[in-house]
């Protein structure tokens, strides 16, 4: 991995570093709010020998007193040392193992000093207890250092310094410990970050799903969260980032077999919850926002969703078709977008696989599809069910959703390998829900949309208003009347442009009064059902004999013719011409 990768999964995981570096810290905060306080008191021994009159005498005594050093560190943390410091002071109701577990004591090397340190709740008593016990000790040495006979002790031991009463705590260190659980805090929440990211399997990029599925992706839809209230999206004013992502989906569309394009798409997923409904019902509505005749089968004869989206009556419809029940005519629903249609799942069967199987439903695709340019079927999930195999058999193909980070790799491969396995075809893949922060898989058009309507207000109010007709201005008077030789002449003229820039001249924007019409607003709109034709007739009545051709580019409006400007010829330069002058 390199240093992006991991800049990448701190920028997609970073609530799970933030979430450990809380906890780390709050953790060590609340251990020191917990820990008793406490106090330290410090004494210091200095041991000594006999010094002889020579050098040799002398070195050979600092050497011994290095080596009782050592010996005498061991019988400062002794239980018999502290037994003798309690029946000193008195302490009753503390035992001779408490104390030796609360006294240290160290020594410097190639020195003869001790120090020694007593840990205490009470600081008084800290200091009591470490006064007292260097007391012992100087007493409890010179017992050990004199022999029987009654010599002079080998060697003596003197404190050098007694304990003083200490003012602060040693333990606990809040400020430290704070820093400590900050810093293993953000390691352990990196940690655990890169780990997260490496046992993920879920989808989150297009290569994954390209090499899984075998096919390209055809459109990514960004998670938008208006799509929770309200699934069908009103192409004819949205500049969110899903909607241009349905329109760029369309476009592919076109593009997936030039010669041949599909009309019959079934729109499907792996498991519930990953769009594939609201997938269908918008991507119909954007092929009939480019002037296609469009209907959406709600195919899913199990969990149906589509009426209840687009506001439909969802009583009789598909399965009443394929139970010779009702006739297609009869079930088919106008929706109140132009050129969109609904047939609904209608009652939900028993045998949902079996009627979707029969060679009436393949009847009723193929009258669909004679019927509308666009066929775009809603089809159940396909790991739990077979439904979305059969209908893409009798369909043009598929196109598999796989929901960012909830879709398995797993999963997204058993789906694949469902379709192959009865040679359906699947047309491409949709990576569904992504985030618009991230990973950059998404863009958004909003400020695009905007900036572009913040500016177009005011340019419109100044073409609109020619600078003779301002606000207080006066108004312009008529033109005199012209000879009519004169008028004559004047109407046979050409009407010249603007002149052409000469060299190192630069170009000559016309006069606001020249600026072209404004496009119509009107170029999208909407009826009610009420207000719909009936249903489309067969494609042999509507186009006769000709094949179906491919669905022509989006337009939204006609286009709008700009004058025409007459610039008058340039004289041809002879010279110029002969002379080889370059034009």
């Amino acid at each position: 991995m390199e240093v992006h990768d991991y800049l990448r999964i701190l920028q997609a995981r970073w609530k799970i570093v933030a979430v450990t570096t809380v906890v780390a810290v709050l953790a060590a905060l609340g251990a020191s709010l917990l820990t008793t306080p406490q106090y330290e008191a410090k004494t210091r021994l200095f041991v000594s020998t006999s010094s002889g009159a020579s050098v040799q005498e002398i070195y050979q005594g600092n050497l011994f007193s290095q080596q009782r050093v050592t010996s005498y560190t061991e019988l400062l943390e002794g239980t018999t040392l502290a037994q003798r410091t309690l029946d000193k002071l008195g302490l009753g109701e503390m035992s001779a193992v408490d104390l030796a577990g609360k006294v240290t004591a160290s020594s410097t090397p190639d020195t003869v000093l001790i120090d020694t340190a007593v840990t205490d709740e009470s600081p008084e008593r800290a200091r009591d207890l470490a006064n007292a016990l260097s007391d012992e000790f100087v007493v409890m040495a010179r017992e050990l250092e004199t022999p029987e006979d009654g010599g002079p002790p080998t060697a003596r031991v003197v404190v050098e310094q007694y304990a003083a009463t200490p003012s602060a705590p040693v333990t606990p260190k809040t400020t430290r410990n704070v820093a400590l659980g900050l810093a293993v805090g953000v390691l352990l929440g990196i940690a655990l970050a890169v780990l997260r990211d490496r046992l993920d399997n879920t989808i989150k990029d297009r290569n994954a799903v390209e090499e899984l599925a075998g096919t390209g992706v055809v459109g990514v839809i960004p998670l938008e969260k208006a799509r929770q209230e309200e699934p069908a999206i009103v192409f004819a004013d949205a500049n969110s980032g899903d909607a241009e992502a349905y329109r760029e989906m369309r476009t592919n569309l076109q593009f997936l077999e030039v010669d041949n394009p599909p009309r019959a798409i079934v729109i499907t997923s792996s498991l519930p919850g990953e769009g594939k409904t609201t997938t269908a019902v918008n991507l119909a509505l954007v092929l009939a926002e480019a002037g296609h005749s469009v209907v959406l089968v709600e195919a899913d004869l199990r969990r149906p969703r589509v009426t209840k989206y687009l506001g439909s009556l969802g009583d009789a419809g598909l399965s009443n078709v394929l139970a010779h029940t009702a006739a297609l005519e009869d079930v088919l629903q106008p929706t109140r977008f132009d050129g969109m249609w609904v047939l609904a799942a209608g009652g939900l069967p028993p045998n949902p696989s079996e009627l979707l199987g029969s060679a009436h439903a393949r009847e009723v695709i193929e009258d669909l599809r004679s019927r509308f340019d666009y066929v775009i079927i809603d089809a159940p999930p396909l790991l739990p069910v077979t439904d979305a195999a059969i209908l893409t058999n009798i369909a043009d193909g598929a196109l598999l959703i796989a929901r960012y980070g909830k879709t398995t790799r797993e999963q997204f491969a058993r789906a694949v390998g469902n379709l192959r396995a009865v040679n359906a075809p699947v047309l491409g893949t949709i990576l569904a829900l992504t985030p618009t922060k991230g990973r950059g898989t998404a863009y958004e058009y909003r400020y695009y949309y905007s900036s572009d309507k913040d500016g177009a207000a005011p340019a419109a109010a100044q073409t609109s208003t020619p600078a003779t007709q301002r606000v207080g201005a006066p108004a312009p008077t008529a033109p005199a009347a012209q000879p009519a030789a004169q008028a004559q002449t004047t109407a046979s003229a050409p009407v010249e442009g603007p002149a052409r820039p000469q060299n190192g001249q630069h170009h000559v924007e016309p006069p606001a009064t020249q600026a072209y019409p404004a496009p119509s607003n009107d170029a999208y709109h909407y009826r009610a059902a009420e207000q719909f034709p009936p249903a489309p007739q067969p494609a042999s009545e509507r186009y006769g004999s000709e094949p179906y051709q491919a669905p022509q580019a989006y337009s939204a409006a006609e286009p709008l013719s700009r004058p025409v400007v007459h610039a008058p010829r340039r004289p041809v330069n002879d010279s110029g011409s002969e002379s080889g002058e370059e034009r």
